[in-house]
């Protein structure tokens, strides 16, 4: 039997409705395996792989690396004549005596071919990011290591010119997600000063043992989502979304997690945070920003968030005013924690750990006495909820 496939752009979830095309894992004329990965897309919550649902010869590919499809447009027609099929060659495995390859790790021989062809070394593969599924380090992953590898060697900015670079799609992607949220929705914030100075002295006490019980850290962080989760149970309005003229509030907390990758932010959604305990927190929060960290997110680690939260103060800065990530209405923001001098209620004077906490919310659903509403329940449960 033989005939042609039309492969269309599927469904990669619930929320998503479009994806850009990154890179082509194989050209036209070119054999492929069932569910062998066929092309990469990437939308602005994750870098997807997708395979193909038939073995045959690639006859035509539709769509370009860098253009934009709706789920069910057609990508490319496979040919699936029984005297197009090959038996797939394995893909080469790197020899687990190689330092920085780990015994796991599996290249295919265009990886392989293009390595050689950039001269980077087997044992430099541990330092190149994988943005593949499951991790996988593609095409697109060495091409990009080795530009930046030549641009730090010839470093064209220190002789008075200028650079040029384009977007990764992932950075367009959300580029394009901000732009929607800001010009859709009014931004307003607001700001409150929250007194950290107990859970400093709590995760100082008992980081130790609870690392050791649980095989997570805990980190002022994990408060934070706890509290947030909490505080959202008496101001309902910030965990909802916007549908046209309907207020759609959710009876569920998933909490997005901005971690910072290499080509930009991804949001990881704790699923149910308002049912977890500290220790469960700690662990997705850890287990998420390892695998934005690797590029081994799934789809379904990043949809369905009902509000975010990010922590710039990692990065030593006090305030910021974050933008909503669409279609949520809300997203806190969490600056870093610093030593003041400050006045406490029986008139005597302190050394307290205080960090300043953002929130920005979306205008036309919620009004600017409720967000403070939501802050001073926020800042009740982050001072005074100090159970493990």
């Amino acid at each position: 039997m033989s005939g042609q496939l039309k492969i269309t752009l599927p469904k990669l979830g619930e929320s998503i409705v479009s994806a850009t095309v990154v890179q082509w894992f194989k050209k036209v004329g070119d054999s492929i395996a069932l569910d062998e990965p066929l092309l990469e897309v990437s939308t602005d919550k994750i870098n997807s792989e997708i395979p193909s649902p038939a073995a045959g010869t690639l006859l035509e590919i539709l769509a370009k690396p860098g253009q934009e499809l709706q789920v069910g447009e057609t990508l490319a027609i496979l040919s699936t004549s029984a005297s197009a099929i090959e038996t797939p060659k394995p893909a080469a495995s790197a020899p687990s005596s190689q330092q920085g390859i780990s015994q796991e790790e599996v290249l295919t021989p265009a990886v392989l071919r293009l390595l050689q062809e950039k001269g980077i070394a087997l044992g430099e593969i541990g330092k190149i990011p994988h943005t593949g599924q499951n991790g996988r380090l593609t095409k697109r992953d060495v091409e990009e290591y080795a530009a930046a590898s030549h641009q730090q060697k010839h470093c064209p900015l220190a002789a008075g010119g200028q650079e040029r670079v384009k977007m990764t799609p992932l950075r367009k992607a959300i580029a394009d997600n901000m732009v929607r949220s800001f010009y859709e929705a009014p931004h307003a914030s607001l700001i409150t000063e929250i007194d950290v100075t107990a859970v400093v002295r709590l995760i100082k006490e008992h980081k130790d043992s609870f690392y050791h019980k649980t095989g997570a850290k805990l980190t002022v962080t994990s408060f934070a989502a706890r509290a947030i989760a909490r505080a959202v149970q008496a101001y309902p309005l910030i965990n909802a979304s916007l549908d046209e003229d309907t207020i759609v509030m959710k009876r569920f907390v998933n909490l997005g997690v901005a971690v910072s990758v290499d080509q930009g932010v991804m949001v990881p959604v704790i699923r149910n945070c308002q049912t977890l305990s500290i220790a469960e927190i700690s662990q997705k929060i850890g287990d998420l920003a390892n695998k934005a960290r690797t590029h081994s997110l799934s789809p379904d680690d990043v949809l369905e968030g009902s509000i975010t939260m990010t922590n710039f103060g990692m990065t030593g800065t006090l305030i910021g005013v974050p933008i909503i990530r669409y279609p949520e209405v809300a997203i806190v923001g969490l600056g870093a924690i610093t030593k003041q001098v400050k006045a406490m209620a029986d008139d005597s004077i302190a050394i307290r750990s205080v960090m300043m906490v953002s929130l920005t919310f979306d205008h036309r659903v919620l009004d600017g006495l409720y967000g403070c509403g939501f802050l001073s329940e926020l800042k009740k449960h982050f001072e005074e909820d100090l159970s493990l």
